[in-house]
């Protein structure tokens, strides 16, 4: 049974056992974040670290077709006081820093343009693939900002900091090609191609031990902090956890019985 409420800005769906698919669902806005998406967001993925049930992995991906997310709604924004916005973007703020957090991997499937906030969302997430017609941008500097939900920080270690300043100092739009050759995307596809093969890879992933998955996760993400010394001492605390699970039991005898394993997460 799928734990999650319902969302008024996330329509969710599981397609496959342990896998979740979550849409950012205001189409007819560009999927744009407002304070309603922020709150939407951040008790999503809080959930997912919390209470995740039978969920192992989480397809991210957005309803209409054309754009995955504009970015911050800026006509909700229009008139704000500094108090407000302030207010409005620590919600932003603590939902991003969730999503890196989670421990559930997190596939983006970019189904659409993703600009601003809508790019910092797939640049927190485990990896992602896109459509062959979706562009990308951060514009914050042509509208007086500069990304403030991870761009600066997420963006150059993925890309490096030549390009990364070159696409923040610009706010040049660039396309998907582009992107997975700088390896924003791990994958580009058509469309009618990209949510089946982002499926797959879930379904893959959910196939494998669950505390594994969510361990290695883990230590790939902390360990990259860290020096390399320090990251391997963390890497071997991660391997420990798993030692005495059932699921390492399970791992063991299915491989000697030549059978595919059932585990628990246990």
């Amino acid at each position: 049974m799928n734990p999650l409420p319902s969302f008024e800005t996330i329509a969710l769906e599981t397609p496959s056992p342990h896998v979740l698919v979550a849409r950012l669902n205001r189409p007819e806005v560009a999927n744009a974040l407002n304070t309603q998406m922020g709150r939407d967001l951040l008790a999503l993925w809080t959930t997912l670290t919390a209470e995740p049930g039978d969920i192992r992995c989480v397809v991210f991906t957005a309803t209409g077709g054309r754009v995955f997310c504009a970015g911050g709604d800026l006509k909700e924004r229009n008139g704000m006081t500094d108090a407000q916005w302030v207010a409005q973007h620590e919600i932003f703020e603590r939902a991003f820093q969730a999503l890196l957090d989670c421990p559930v991997p997190v596939i983006a499937a970019v189904n659409g343009h993703a600009y601003a906030g809508g790019l910092e969302m797939v640049l927190s997430s485990d990896f992602a693939y896109g459509v062959d017609t979706a562009r990308f941008a951060l514009t914050e500097v042509t509208i007086g900002i500069m990304p403030g939900a991870g761009g600066t920080q997420t963006l150059p270690r993925i890309v490096g900091e030549r390009r990364a300043k070159e696409i923040i100092l610009t706010g040049t739009p660039f396309n998907a090609q582009q992107a997975l050759d700088w390896g924003i995307l791990n994958a580009v596809y058509s469309a009618e191609e990209l949510l089946p093969a982002a499926l797959a890879t879930a379904e893959r992933i959910a196939g494998n031990a669950p505390i594994s998955v969510r361990q290695a996760k883990r230590s790939i993400h902390y360990g990259l902090q860290m020096d390399l010394r320090s990251g391997m001492r963390f890497e071997i605390e991660a391997y420990n956890r798993m030692v005495p699970t059932e699921d390492r039991i399970e791992g063991i005898r299915s491989f000697n019985e030549k059978r595919k394993p059932v585990f628990k997460g246990r």
